[in-house]
């Protein structure tokens, strides 16, 4: 059974931060890296293509984690908590708008086998 989260993390900067907001999420990567069950972590920038052209957000960083607890414990690391509190929440920060979610590769009601 996977217990795998997926995690799309996606941040639309202020007028003219865009470049430098990508810049503040890299700086997130290596430390998050390191972090124990953390399988991706890449900051990601919307590029134009005539075979994609839905709408995103700009920025997203796509996520992998072995599993939930793994997850829980990245958002409660000061150094991600900081990040939203200064660029997401506070007026001063990058960050017009945000949405982070996760997703699992599981079948709702999935018949997993029983491991002892």
């Amino acid at each position: 059974m996977s217990k795998k989260v997926f995690c799309l993390a996606q941040f639309k900067a202020k007028p003219g931060k865009e470049s430098e907001l990508f810049r503040v999420l890299q700086a997130l990567e290596p430390n998050t890296l390191r972090e124990d069950g953390c399988l991706q972590y890449t900051v990601t920038r919307h590029i134009p293509s005539p075979f994609a052209e839905g709408s995103s957000f700009p920025i997203v960083f796509n996520e992998i984690w072995a599993d939930m607890p793994s997850f829980e414990a990245h958002c409660q690391r000061k150094e991600i908590q900081q990040f939203f509190e200064a660029q997401c929440v506070a007026e001063s920060g990058l960050v017009e708008d945000f949405n982070v979610c996760v997703y699992s590769d599981e079948p709702e009601a999935f018949d997993a086998p029983v491991l002892d």
